[in-house]
């Protein structure tokens, strides 16, 4: 808030420090979890865009549909682990004179980045999809079971590495492409497995356009969480009405207003706004209790508190020339 740290005063001034500090030491514990699942990104973009090579050119010589379709989700899944690598490392950076809150925001950029191209994939797949039912082509089932399996394999590593420790949106971004992924291994897996017993050859076709329904689901839901994020929004499972209620309920305060709930990635949230006071001294007894209520019961620790006397009388004039004139009462 504009004003807040100037009407304040000095008690103010230390419970924003104490805040801050408390923050800080919750910040630092988040980045050390974050780059326990943050630091497998690079093996894993190795492990991902080497394999999309070899499946790129299996699906060509065997005309499978689903070893290509799988292929190009490996190198739009390698694009969303560089992009993730890259969010993570620039998240960890501190504070600056341009970007006061760091840069925390760059893992929901980087999983909306990956949402969009999510979605021009699965567009792609279901489209070559259903031109490949209305075209039919042979398929070599015993290459395409042979590449899935090996493919399966490098996609249950990559979930694996990316699973160590804690992750945050960014990770679990990529960590989305991935089970894509493993699941396009499994539907061209299971493709190449019927072509070879059968020779139904629009199993490979259907199962990709249902793989691409199930992705499309996860996208969707990605996005509108790190869009959710950009707009500001009240952080998921914190409701505004239940906070403002409870900080009102602190003793000593008559009222809060200009509440505002917003987070600062996808494990921290911040607060601000203004609080009511009936007697400025008790303000050092109010701050502590209300940073405490909110740190313990929302888990937000990046708080900023204003507070305010209650308004004061309305002006009373009187007529001109009266004895009580240029009173206001």
């Amino acid at each position: 808030m504009k004003h807040s740290h100037h009407h304040a005063g000095h008690g103010e001034h230390r419970g924003h420090q104490h805040a801050h500090d408390h923050q800080a030491h919750a910040g630092h514990a988040h980045h050390h979890h974050d780059h326990a699942a943050s630091r497998w990104l690079p093996l894993a973009l190795t492990l991902t865009l080497s394999f999309a090579v070899v499946e790129a050119v299996a699906g060509w010589w065997s005309g499978s549909l689903a070893l290509l379709g799988d292929a190009g989700h490996m190198v739009t899944d390698s694009m969303a682990l560089g992009l993730a690598a890259i969010a993570a490392r620039l998240a960890t950076r501190p504070a600056s004179a341009q970007h006061s809150f760091g840069l925390q925001r760059v893992e929901s950029l980087a999983a909306l980045a990956n949402s969009v191209f999510m979605l021009l994939l699965v567009a792609a797949l279901a489209w070559q999809a259903v031109l490949r039912l209305l075209t039919p082509r042979e398929i070599a089932g015993e290459a395409v079971t042979l590449v899935a399996l090996a493919g399966l394999g490098i996609n249950l590593l990559v979930a694996w590495l990316l699973t160590r420790g804690e992750g945050d949106l960014n990770t679990r971004g990529a960590l989305i492409h991935v089970m894509g992924d493993l699941l396009g291994s499994v539907a061209a897996l299971g493709s190449g497995l019927v072509i070879q017993l059968t020779g139904w050859t629009p199993i490979d076709p259907l199962l990709t356009m249902l793989i691409s329904g199930l992705i499309l689901a996860s996208t969707i839901n990605l996005m509108r969480r790190a869009v959710h994020t950009l707009l500001e929004g009240v952080p998921e499972g914190i409701s505004l009405q239940e906070v403002g209620t409870a900080m009102a309920g602190v003793k000593g305060v008559a009222s809060v207003h200009d509440l505002h709930i917003w987070s600062l990635d996808s494990r921290r949230s911040a607060l601000s706004a203004h609080v009511v006071v009936a007697d400025w001294q008790r303000w050092l007894q109010i701050l502590p209790a209300m940073q405490q209520l909110l740190a313990r019961r929302f888990g937000i620790e990046h708080v900023t508190l204003q507070p305010e006397l209650p308004p004061a009388e309305p002006l009373i004039f009187t007529p001109l020339g009266s004895r009580q004139d240029g009173d206001h009462g």
